[in-house]
């Protein structure tokens, strides 16, 4: 990948003792949509910050095109950024808080009115050029502030968590809005969310921080399938994770602390090596037996079931084997035989598991 935006080495630190952040390095690709995803305080927004220019690093470079921008300030740089709460000027109109980039810039004052209109019908507000931010909804202030950011052709936008403050209907809409215009503009985009759907919907790539470090950088559907931590693996979506020993003296055999020998994928297991490893089955490999089928087969575990919970298209069932947690998540109708309470059968397929080194 050749990289447009860089971040080689990024240290923050405010009191000089404990990092924000902590040796961060990526490389951006033009065009790219990557989003900083992680829990609150795990060092999302002070990177995006810094980026921004709003924050200086302590250490490290941030470079656009092979330029360095880590001590220029804001203004000097042509980035483009979107908060959660908008920062709309309420006395301006829509155009005008759209316009105010391009005026600030000393854009041609005969061509600000037809780039305004241009962005305006891209996010679909050109019939509100005339309102006041007061009149409009949530979701149309969000694309205003969209708009402001996008008005002036930055090199990069970035968006701070910009759905956080709309309800769920109005943020998937966004999601999607946010998709098309990304395809539309070609811009390149980096988004900072704790939401791992709107990471998983939107992204090409994902960076998971946690306490300030990088977990892993990768698309959705690696992040998903193969994590490289146990806490991305835990952190993205549901999980069961069993801690276990690779036998060794048995190909593709991994004994887990809980519940016993298992099988898992023989090239899997042959690069892992031998030691203590963790076991990631996602809830949706879970399946339910066949009749006849018996815990000594492998892969076979009798499951407790303790709570369900319906979701309209699925039903995810949460129960206990061993006294290890385990979730199971079914498609569609649910089968005669799960009820609170009960004993069943469940397992996976060899190969349905990723296995994690721990560190």
């Amino acid at each position: 990948m050749t990289a447009y935006l860089s971040l080689r080495n990024i240290v923050k630190s405010y009191d000089g003792r404990v990092n924000a952040v902590d040796d961060v390095s990526i490389d951006i690709a033009k065009g790219e949509f990557l989003t900083f995803l992680g829990p609150s305080g795990s060092g999302k927004t002070t990177t995006l910050m810094m980026i921004a220019g709003f924050e200086e690093p302590t250490g490290g470079a941030i470079e656009l095109e092979g330029e360095d921008l880590t001590r220029r300030k804001p203004y000097e740089r042509n980035i483009g950024v979107v908060f959660q709460n908008y920062a709309l000027f309420p006395h301006m109109t829509v155009e005008r808080n759209v316009a105010f980039p391009l005026r600030m810039r000393k854009f041609p004052r005969d061509r600000q009115a037809a780039r305004v209109r241009e962005i305006l019908d891209l996010v679909g507000l050109g019939q509100f050029a005339g309102k006041y931010p007061r009149e409009l909804s949530g979701g149309q202030q969000q694309r205003v502030a969209l708009a402001r950011g996008l008005v002036f052709s930055p090199d990069v936008l970035l968006l701070d968590e910009p759905l956080g403050a709309l309800d769920k209907s109005l943020r998937e809409q966004m999601q999607v809005e946010l998709k098309r215009i990304h395809r539309e503009v070609g811009i390149t985009m980096v988004y900072v969310t704790h939401d791992q759907t709107e990471a998983m919907t939107m992204s090409d790539r994902i960076a998971v921080f946690n306490h300030g470090k990088l977990e892993q950088v990768a698309p959705p559907l690696e992040v998903y399938h193969r994590p490289h931590t146990r806490f991305v693996g835990e952190f993205i979506g549901d999980s069961n994770i069993f801690a276990g020993t690779v036998d060794a003296s048995r190909p593709g055999c991994v004994t887990l602390d809980a519940l016993g020998p298992v099988q898992v994928d023989v090239d899997a297991w042959r690069r892992v090596g031998t030691g203590a490893f963790d076991v990631l089955v996602r809830p949706e490999a879970v399946q339910l037996a066949a009749p006849g089928a018996g815990p000594a087969r492998p892969n076979h575990v009798a499951m407790e079931i303790g709570v369900i919970v319906h979701y309209g298209d699925s039903v995810l069932v949460i129960g206990s084997a061993s006294g290890q947690r385990l979730r199971m998540r079914i498609a569609g109708a649910l089968p005669d035989a799960i009820r609170e309470g009960a004993t069943v059968i469940v397992g996976w397929r060899p190969g349905d598991e990723h296995l994690i080194a721990r560190s």
